[in-house]
């Protein structure tokens, strides 16, 4: 790729001093005062230019990471892969990383592919040129120098943000073997910045798409959890699909969705829904779950499974935990699943049973379940989404949550009123059945 250096002079671009985080700009000021290069990159360059709130920022430096540590006693150095540093203030962190440099020449100890070209190791470190040419995309790419204000180009990104373009830097199918979770970044920032991926990189994709299956399964989670809850994750969906890239990720999930009738319909409605809800929570600023979507994500899965169970002879709820087991485990072959968060996805699916038909003795404790709002949520989705006869439940939960305490024991005490009544009449009529006969057998007179 040819590399021409672009200087953008503060006058020239719409970065504020003002804009960027107080914590960002205190590491910034301190590596600058103690005589090193100090660059804001990435995403928060990236989105103040687009008139965008960033997530986070994140710093390039030409300080090694010991270097930093030693500038920044709440500083904690991490990765292996990728060694970094992040300077913590309280939940805020900014995390710093040293120049990169190209892998050819540096020492067999700190760089390393494997035999498919994936980077296993990377700690060579370079200058500012050469760590641009490193980065992913050319709007990632954008170097705000913290002494002039200026922004700094080598790769035409502010080109590409201008036209509202996705563009690899480097040899495409190359960057793609040594992290073919780029694939994934591909169409995540395809969906948040609403830009075209350009025509290279978007055929390699369904070439290389196969090349995920060596990525370990806990960073494909973590890749997940960007993609489905970044505020965009409808759009993230589409794309994953548009690419084939989802099947590899859910394949349970994706076997329905590519089959006929109502499963098809039924799995792609309630996550669809569920991927708006959680775009518009986002941009209200209200928190997500990701055990709450991965719920949505393997229902369906999880009810045929249980229903192959159920056939097979168990019990309902003995079905439903062995298919939550089964679906669960499927799954971490795909992308990990922490254990917080498929407790909780057993929980929330454990509860519909409770919630579809619940009893005057077990309504207020399950009233009471620290999941109780994560499981009514996930009631209330399934009926947005066509299990319509669930309407009349799911009414009765949310009044009794506006209820007061003696108002909600007695609603409970009403549930099963009239199933109780008629089990008494038929205990009366059996006793009375099998004590008929009885009478009858003593006036009979002896043989």
């Amino acid at each position: 790729m040819k590399i021409k250096k672009t200087i953008i002079k503060q006058s020239e671009h719409a970065i504020a001093r003002d804009n960027i985080s107080n914590n960002a700009l205190k590491v910034l000021y301190r590596l600058k005062e103690a005589g090193y290069q100090a660059y804001l990159v990435g995403g928060g360059v990236r989105d103040l230019l687009l008139d965008k709130k960033p997530k986070d920022f994140d710093v390039a430096t030409d300080a090694h990471p010991d270097e930093i540590k030693a500038l920044f006693r709440n500083c904690r150095l991490i990765g292996r892969r990728f060694r970094l540093a992040h300077i913590l203030f309280g939940r805020d962190v900014i995390e710093v990383a040293t120049f990169r440099g190209p892998h050819e020449g540096g020492a067999s100890t700190h760089a390393g592919k494997n035999d498919e070209g994936r980077i296993i190791r990377d700690n060579v470190y370079g200058s500012l040129e050469e760590d641009a040419i490193r980065r992913d995309f050319t709007v990632n790419a954008l170097y705000y120098n913290i002494r002039d204000d200026s922004i700094v180009d080598f790769t035409g990104g502010m080109q590409d943000l201008y036209n509202k373009v996705l563009r690899m830097i480097g040899d495409v199918p190359v960057r793609y073997r040594e992290d073919p979770v780029r694939m994934l970044r591909a169409v995540r920032f395809a969906a948040k910045l609403d830009f075209k991926i350009e025509p290279q990189a978007h055929a390699l994709i369904f070439e290389l798409k196969d090349l995920l299956e060596g990525i370990p399964v806990a960073r494909l989670f973590d890749e997940t959890i960007k993609l489905f809850q970044g505020g965009y994750g409808l759009r993230c969906f589409q794309l994953l699909r548009e690419y084939e890239l989802f099947e590899g990720l859910f394949p349970l999930t994706d076997a329905l969705i590519n089959s006929s009738g109502q499963q098809r319909s039924r799995t792609l409605k309630i996550i669809e829904q569920a991927l708006i809800n959680t775009d518009e929570r986002i941009a209200q600023g209200k928190s997500v779950n990701p055990a709450f979507f991965m719920a949505v994500l393997l229902w369906y899965p999880m009810q045929d499974y249980k229903n192959r169970f159920i056939e097979r002879g168990q019990h309902e709820i003995e079905a439903l935990i062995s298919a939550s087991r089964e679906v669960i485990t499927r799954q971490q072959a795909h992308t990990s699943i922490p254990k917080r968060f498929s407790m909780m996805m057993r929980d929330i699916w454990h509860m519909q049973n409770q919630l579809q038909h619940p009893t005057r003795k077990r309504a207020l404790r399950t009233l009471t379940n620290k999941r109780f709002r994560a499981g009514y949520d996930f009631l209330l989705l399934r009926e947005s989404v066509g299990e319509h006869e669930l309407k009349t439940i799911c009414d009765w939960w949310t009044d009794i949550q506006t209820q007061s305490p003696e108002e909600q024991e007695q609603m409970c005490s009403q549930l099963g009123r009239g199933q109780k009544k008629r089990k008494r009449r038929k205990k009366k009529r059996v006793v009375k059945l099998t004590l008929e006969p009885a009478a009858e057998q003593q006036h009979d007179p002896e043989p």
